[in-house]
């Protein structure tokens, strides 16, 4: 491989200090078939030109911008406020990175709180944390939670619960002694007798996603039940705008409350970088992983702010650590911090009412198509709906796309037992005349 270094001086001091001889035996390691011997590079261009080239390029992309979207699927199109946008661009916001010293950045640990405490509104439990990655983190850690908490090594999950999230967790559990039991799902939703046969005292948790994957409203409440009656903890994940409609996590006696924060005022864009929010009951805070931020007064009796709990291994010893996510996603938090502040409560049911509303209409105008009927008998959903299709899936999103709609998904990827059933979602931001063209481009397929 032929190396030319801008200074040979330099880069011998830098080998001889790793005990390399050479360029050569640096990356023997690398065997030769995976080696690029030279780059071939295009010669460089104005800066102008340059800029030019990549909107040539993206404009090649289609976007949510010039698409009306009909896909969920864990990442939603909601309408976000531009007060979002305003305030989280402020550079004390846009620029600012984890607190180290965390005192002496008041405002930042200001916003943390008054978010922790929409979530804990939001979910109905006691404290929330400063977020995590996203959804599918957000789940793996409850679980982590869940069997530090009780000391047990078996986890059951619902089959309707977001694949990726399973995956997840699966990954996160590797190496671990413990055991995973999925239960299937009937009629699209998760048979409770099928949990009550599965659990037993070695079940630290039930995970239930409601609405789950294929679009269902779970009850719930009876999961809460089960898991009470056997000592075990009751992990919710929820869609947090659905929480403006249906029961809260706290109300079903859920123990832990964890989701996906991006339809709280993140975009779409790129899968939805986001965030995940976890919410727990008091006596499993000290086990909580990531940060939590408090209030308090000073020796003057001002209000402030402090970090209260940081129980990542960057900050304490990692055997005693209880989780090694070292961001909380704040900037995402934040924006999810002003969208619920910016609706508040009386807006959140609006949006979610009008969610559940909107994706009804659909679900009636879609399944009176001929080739369409429901995927499940007498299942209450949300604002994605499971339709049954004896349509060519691939032929029907391609007709679609070109009639400029991204359509439904096909859930053949994760459920083969679902090869003909394609997922719906509606918003509140699509309108009547988009769901009825789009009623029409499927009486064409």
């Amino acid at each position: 491989m032929e190396y030319i270094p801008s200074n040979p001086a330099e880069v011998k001091e830098m080998l001889a200090s790793i005990g390399a001889s050479g360029i050569d035996e640096l990356f023997a390691p690398i065997p030769a078939s995976a080696r690029i011997e030279k780059l071939h590079l295009p010669d460089g261009i104005s800066e102008h030109a340059l800029v030019k080239r990549f909107q040539t390029l993206a404009a090649k992309n289609r976007s949510l911008d010039n698409l009306v979207c009909f896909r969920g699927a864990g990442v939603y199109d909601h309408f976000i406020p531009t007060l979002v946008e305003d305030i989280i661009s402020r550079p004390e916001f846009y620029t600012a990175y984890t607190p180290y010293q965390a005192e002496a950045s008041q405002g930042t640990l200001q916003t943390i709180f008054e978010y922790q405490s929409m979530i804990c509104a939001l979910t109905g439990l006691d404290v929330a944390n400063a977020s995590l990655y996203d959804g599918a983190t957000a789940v793996a850690e409850a679980v982590l939670l869940a069997m530090r908490t009780s000391g047990r090594s078996s986890v059951i999950l619902s089959a309707g619960i977001h694949p990726e999230y399973r995956e997840v967790v699966a990954t996160y559990l590797q190496g671990i002694a413990s055991e995973i039991v999925t239960i299937p799902l009937v009629n699209g939703a998760t048979p409770a007798a099928a949990l009550k046969q599965a659990i037993n005292e070695k079940t630290a948790a039930i995970v239930i996603q409601s609405p789950n994957f294929v679009g269902t409203v779970e009850e719930m409440a009876v999961v809460g039940t089960l898991a009470a009656a056997n000592n075990a903890l009751f992990i919710a994940v929820v869609n947090p705008i659905s929480l403006g409609l249906l029961a809260s996590p706290q109300e079903v006696g859920a123990h832990i409350a964890v989701g996906e924060g991006q339809a709280l005022g993140n975009p779409s864009g790129m899968g939805g970088f986001s965030f995940g929010f976890m919410a727990c009951r008091k006596e499993l805070s000290w086990k909580m992983p990531g940060r939590i931020v408090g209030q308090t007064t000073d020796t003057q009796g001002r209000r402030g702010f402090v970090l209260t709990l940081q129980s990542r291994e960057q900050h304490i010893r990692r055997e005693k650590a209880t989780s090694n996510i070292c961001t909380n996603a704040a900037l995402n938090a934040l924006a999810g911090c002003v969208y619920m502040s910016g609706w508040g409560p009386d807006g959140l049911r609006t949006i979610a009412y009008t969610n559940a509303q909107k994706c009804r209409y659909a679900f009636e105008k879609i399944i009176a198509v001929p080739g369409f009927s429901p995927a499940f008998a007498n299942q209450i959903f949300f604002n994605e709906c499971a339709v049954k299709t004896t349509k060519n899936i691939q032929h029907l999103q391609k007709l679609l796309l070109k009639n400029g709609i991204l359509g439904p998904m096909g859930l053949a990827r994760w459920y083969p037992e679902f090869a003909d059933v394609v997922l719906f979602c509606v918003t509140e931001i699509r309108t009547k005349e988009e769901i009825d063209r789009l009623v029409e481009v499927l009486k064409q397929a």
